[in-house]
């Protein structure tokens, strides 16, 4: 349809009349080419809006914004342009800024529905938790029926550690919308947390039946801690992705370089600071080689200024922010830095920016560490793994390639610090002679089958006793009602307080034995424990992060602390309990060997992955697929090259 250069007021309705329809169909290109030439000639509020919600349609964020913008101007006294305006920006990742624009709505309409839920995200995304639950409970008073407001609680109460309360949230909205997506495993995942155990068994039986099927039931960080079928995870991950991370059109990476020059290795994490992820890789960041490797870190965490991220700056030739970048611009900015390899240490752990990896940041892409499994994410190229944790013949239960590192997949940092002991048994509240069990692991691991079998534990060796972490009372309060139920005194669960990891490493040296969990095992906080020196006991599963226990004990000189099933897994927890001097011999090799045990030899584990590296890129290079392929011991470079 032409436009007239200078349109009258009726020929101006008649082409927004026609955009309108054009937007119906879902035409958002051609609504928004006949927009743009109808707002450059007669520039209107309502014309200006739709071009914006055009070009909002078609991912246009910062097209959209600038059309929201001027109808904003041109519509001064209608709150529907600054709502869309907010949104928007929330799109963008500018929380604050969208947040002024919703409270602007809200002065002037102090019941605006969406507005009010636009704060309570937003308060969300800034970590002002009670604030968003508040804007919440706040929407669901102005329109009851809006029930999908119940995921927004639940989310809220979770991340205040408020399980139960999340999980009675989250069962009100599958009561009322059976059908709305993730709802069954949010309730069931709130619950675990609380280690509410009530139908556990049919609710995890029933999500799996569901991935299974195809359906939005489970998101794959939650789903590794109620099942442990490796081809029913990738099947979760692929449903997820599909959803919230599809691949998106971008444009195309920078040229390959020669292969004199460094490579440009980008790791992306919102964990550089004083976590876990940076607890473990601190000093493979210090060991790079930096004549061969340029390293960039993208951190969209929080800012922080604490002694791990002061440790890690120096370790590269760029440390971007990007907490406040849009995915697209993120991976923009990496692509126009010509980055060869993007390292992602998130998966699908809270906090993770998939979508960065969604556009292309690099032209070869890397899930490594952060997420124990398939991310089944067509842009992601390799996964750093081991022949325990996921074996060449798993291959068909991954997306990725998998890379065979020697050892252990897992990096470790030797500069971890022990501190001096200061607490003992007495003052920690566990028995002065009788055995300590312990599992320091967090709460949504413990499943009914482990702790039943820790209980029987206790019953066969008495005076023992079961020492956890105090992840919430929630948890606390449950676990010590099920010991009860079991017969076992409940002051025979002793639970710990979150200490510094200076402190947290100490305290390992008053308990006798790690019991770890299942199907999702110890991964920093069984290497904690081994670095230690406290024995660790695991039982090998089929998937990734059951299998992880095998890979670090075996890396640190005791694969026999490794079993098959839950039946030798109790038996040979019962032994070692009822053998002191068997028991004790463990732990002098494990203490003794430290020093030498593969696990902890960063070095060479820096000499794996940057062999594992320079072949993704010569593969790239050379104009090859992604292929899997192994480092083995024998091809490392020699110590200290």
């Amino acid at each position: 349809m032409s436009q007239p250069e200078n349109p009258t007021a009726a020929d101006a309705a008649t082409q927004l009349a026609h955009a309108s329809a054009l937007q119906r169909a879902g035409q958002h290109e051609q609504a928004a080419e006949a927009l743009a030439a109808l707002v450059a000639h007669a520039p209107s509020g309502p014309a200006c809006f739709q071009l914006g919600a055009s070009q909002q349609a078609l991912g246009r964020l910062e097209l959209a914004l600038v059309a929201f913008k001027q109808a904003r101007q041109l519509l001064p006294m209608r709150p529907e342009p600054i709502l869309a305006h907010g949104r928007v920006l929330f799109a963008l990742r500018r929380f604050s800024q969208a947040l002024l624009d919703f409270d602007a709505v809200l002065a002037v309409d102090a019941r605006n529905f969406p507005a009010t839920v636009g704060k309570g995200n937003a308060l969300a995304r800034l970590g002002r938790t009670e604030e968003a639950l508040s804007c919440y409970d706040a929407a669901l008073a102005i329109d009851p029926a809006a029930v999908e407001l119940h995921n927004n609680r639940g989310a809220a109460l979770r991340d205040l550690k408020r399980y139960s309360e999340a999980a009675e949230a989250f069962g009100r909205l599958q009561a009322a919308r059976p059908d709305y997506p993730y709802a069954a495993s949010n309730k069931l995942h709130s619950q675990v947390y609380a280690c509410d155990w009530r139908d556990y068994d049919a609710q995890a039986a029933a999500i799996e039946a569901g991935v299974r099927a195809g359906e939005q039931v489970d998101v794959p960080f939650s789903f590794l801690a109620i099942c442990d079928a490796p081809d029913a995870q990738l099947l979760c991950a692929q449903r997820y992705v599909a959803d919230f991370h599809p691949p998106q059109p971008t444009s195309p990476p920078a040229p390959p370089r020669a292969l004199d020059g460094r490579i440009r290795v980008a790791y992306l994490s919102a964990d550089f600071h004083d976590h876990a992820t940076s607890y473990l890789m601190a000093e493979l960041f210090e060991l790079h080689d930096r004549d061969r490797f340029e390293l960039t870190a993208l951190s969209f965490g929080p800012d922080s200024d604490g002694p791990m991220r002061r440790r890690l700056l120096p370790c590269f030739d760029a440390f971007l922010g990007a907490r406040r970048l849009g995915d697209g611009v993120a991976a923009r900015v990496l692509r126009e830095r010509g980055i060869d390899i993007a390292v992602d240490l998130k998966g699908f752990t809270t906090g993770n920016r998939a979508g960065i990896l969604a556009r292309r940041a690099a032209p070869v892409q890397v899930s490594y560490l952060g997420y124990p499994g398939s991310m089944g994410a067509p842009y992601i190229d390799y996964l750093l793994a081991d022949r325990i944790v996921a074996p060449p013949g798993h291959q068909a239960h991954y997306s990725e390639r998998l890379v065979q590192l020697p050892d252990s997949y897992q990096v470790n940092d030797r500069r971890r610090t022990i501190a001096p002991p200061t607490l003992d048994r007495k003052s920690a509240g566990l028995p002065a002679r009788d055995f300590v069990f312990c599992c320091f692991n967090n709460s949504y691991k413990i499943t009914p089958t482990v702790f039943a079998a820790w209980m029987r534990l206790l019953k066969r060796v008495p005076g023992s006793v079961l020492w956890l972490i105090q992840d919430n009372l929630d948890a606390s309060r449950a676990l010590r009602a099920q010991a009860n139920l079991a017969g076992i005194q409940p002051s025979r669960l002793v639970f710990a307080p979150r200490l510094p990891l200076p402190e947290h490493l100490a305290r390992h040296a008053l308990a006798d034995l790690f019991l770890d969990t299942h199907p999702c095992n110890a991964h920093t906080t069984a290497s904690d424990a081994l670095w230690a020196g406290l024995p660790v006991l695991t039982r090998v599963g089929g998937a990734f992060a059951s299998r992880v226990g095998a890979s670090l004990v075996s890396a640190a000189g005791t694969p026999e602390m490794a079993c098959a099933d839950l039946a030798s897994y109790e038996a040979k927890a019962l032994a070692l309990a009822r053998d002191p001097a068997a028991l004790a011999a463990i732990r002098a090799r494990l203490q003794a060997g430290r020093d030498n045990a593969a696990l902890f030899d960063t070095d060479r584990f820096r000499r794996a992955i940057e062999s594992a590296f320079s072949t993704m890129h010569e593969r790239r290079l050379a104009g090859l697929p992604p292929a899997a392929f192994s480092v083995t011991a024998s091809e490392l470079p020699a110590a200290g090259a």
